[in-house]
């Protein structure tokens, strides 16, 4: 397992606005600060609330979401070494080899910086307007990982899986990182599973470092030496946020979830849900003023 914690940070897209000079500038100081790896995450339909009274959805057409892969190509361009990592696309909402293609793109285009983790999504309304089954998402999320593997290994595939067929073709360019390692979100144990099975890693967004976060890390363990592959093969990116507490608390989340085994920490500083508490401000300079007090407090501990 890698020996160094890394602490990334998550880019406040839908706060912070879809304007790449503030979006590029929020990424190129927090590289100079240090962290690890960027985060973006990802949304392409946002419903209109004034037809939906009672929405209680976690985002909306009001939230500027810029397509990942987009912005990434973007942010690479205004960077030089801060990894760019996906938590999460939705993968089964969009076609595979699609995915494939434009990640082994970002890939070659930044220089081997792209961690891509994937979900399942929650917002029927998506799938329904980008064409896709949202009752199956989950089973075909693993058939689409194993399509996109094959696809950034080898210059010619043949693939008849039950969604996927794939008639000897392949992409041009491989990625850079070859195959591109897939993380997953979620913590149902259908995920858990699955990672063991076809991922390289598991983003536990939404738990505490503590007891729920030791069981389900030691199940996913469980599952991925039942598969015949090893603890060491299998990262840990853990979601932390600073908006309750001071440096001490900081610094005890840290060491909580390196107690347990992570490998990578990411801060937010905009998201308020479950146990995460958002910083007070707004504001690009808010959000770097946070990035620095965290990394100040933390640091010593990677």
């Amino acid at each position: 397992m890698r020996s160094m914690m890394k602490l990334g940070i998550t880019l406040p897209g839908p706060e912070l606005g879809p304007d790449p000079a503030v979006l590029g500038e929020f990424t190129w100081r927090v590289e100079a600060l240090g962290y690890h790896h960027v985060v973006v995450y990802d949304h392409v339909l946002g419903v209109n609330l004034a037809s939906r009274p009672g929405w209680d959805g976690t985002y909306s057409a009001e939230d500027a979401f810029h397509d990942p892969f987009v912005l990434f190509g973007y942010l690479a361009a205004r960077t030089t070494s801060i990894e760019l990592s996906v938590q999460v696309l939705i993968l089964p909402q969009r076609q595979t080899a699609m995915v494939a293609k434009q990640a082994a793109s970002l890939d070659v285009l930044s220089g081997g910086r792209l961690r891509l983790g994937v979900g399942i999504g929650w917002n029927e309304a998506e799938f329904v307007g980008l064409n896709e089954t949202f009752s199956n998402r989950g089973v075909r999320s693993e058939e689409q990982v194993r399509v996109m593997k094959a696809l950034w290994s080898e210059p010619h595939v043949t693939f008849d899986g039950k969604w996927h067929h794939i008639p000897d073709a392949g992409i041009n360019p491989l990625p850079a990182q070859r195959p591109l390692d897939v993380w997953f979100g979620g913590q149902h144990d259908n995920v858990l599973q699955r990672i063991a099975r076809v991922g390289d890693g598991w983003m536990p967004l939404h738990l505490p470092a503590g007891d729920a976060a030791e069981r389900e890390i030691e199940t996913l363990m469980g599952y991925v030496e039942a598969e015949g592959r090893s603890r060491d093969e299998m990262g840990i990116d853990a979601w932390v946020s600073m908006g309750a507490g001071e440096a001490a608390d900081w610094r005890r989340e840290v060491e909580g979830w390196r107690g347990l085994g992570a490998t990578h920490v990411t801060l937010n500083t905009a998201y308020d849900f479950d146990h995460h508490e958002r910083i007070p401000g707004t504001s690009l300079d808010d959000h770097i003023v946070a990035a620095r007090a965290y990394m100040e407090a933390v640091g010593d501990l990677l």
